[in-house]
């Protein structure tokens, strides 16, 4: 997936998305790779649909799911992860719809991401497990800015750097936690990555994502950096199920 399609997408589409309603069952944002496609009746098109349907049956038991299918030049890879806190039957139909919504989207790319609210669905034509995905991200802010910006943004970084590394060496590679804002307001955090990373490389690509945080949302009462590997929220409200 190649990293023009990556910028050009940032910087150019994501302010739109930012200005609509975001519902649960509604694509966050996806790239289709534009290096290979496949035709109608090609064995890579079987082996997806294979693939795909796997990932279905196997990730909501744990929360996520990997697999191969084929062999070269017609194999693909792939993996599905929902959010730490979605319940079994939300994670099963997120998986669902990402893999329907994929296909209409990316119909003939080898390659292809779509994200939601609730969860992922990543495929490529090449092995990609346990290596961070840097090429696929997108960010996603609250219009509204905070009164105390400085301050603000460092108990955004504090929270968020202690989640990475609670995330980090947990079995689920997830985290949530909050923080005391004062006048009895409270600042929400989430990190996530996906489970085929290291603990180290976990780590290391929330690190990186947090890094990130001012190109997007300094000063701003939310946030995300949403990646192929790993991703980070805060909001000044509860988001995550108890």
């Amino acid at each position: 997936m190649s990293s023009s399609h990556f910028t050009f997408s940032i910087y150019f589409l994501t302010f739109a998305l930012f200005l609509q309603t975001i519902f649960g069952a509604s694509p966050l944002f996806h790239f289709c790779s534009s290096s290979e496609n496949f035709t109608t009746n090609d064995p890579y098109e079987s082996n997806l649909k294979k693939l795909l349907g796997n990932l279905y049956y196997q990730t909501p038991l744990l929360g996520f799911g990997l697999g191969s299918v084929g062999s070269y030049p017609y194999q693909t890879n792939g993996l599905a992860l929902c959010r730490g806190d979605v319940a079994t039957t939300d994670c099963k139909t997120c998986v669902n719809e990402a893999s329907n919504e994929i296909h209409k989207l990316c119909p003939y790319n080898k390659g292809a991401i779509i994200w939601y609210d609730n969860c992922l669905v990543k495929y490529l034509n090449k092995d990609f497990f346990g290596q961070i995905d840097n090429q696929n991200k997108f960010y996603m802010w609250n219009l509204r800015n905070v009164s105390y910006p400085t301050t603000f943004n460092e108990k955004t970084r504090k929270l968020l750097s202690l989640l990475a590394k609670e995330a980090s060496v947990t079995p689920k590679l997830y985290a949530v936690g909050e923080l005391e804002l004062g006048e009895s307001k409270k600042l929400y955090g989430l990190a996530q990555c996906t489970r085929d990373l290291s603990n180290s490389d976990c780590f290391k690509c929330l690190d990186g994502a947090i890094r990130e945080l001012p190109r997007c949302c300094n000063g701003k009462e939310g946030g995300r950096v949403v990646g192929g590997s790993c991703n980070i929220r805060y909001e000044i409200y509860p988001f995550v199920n108890s």
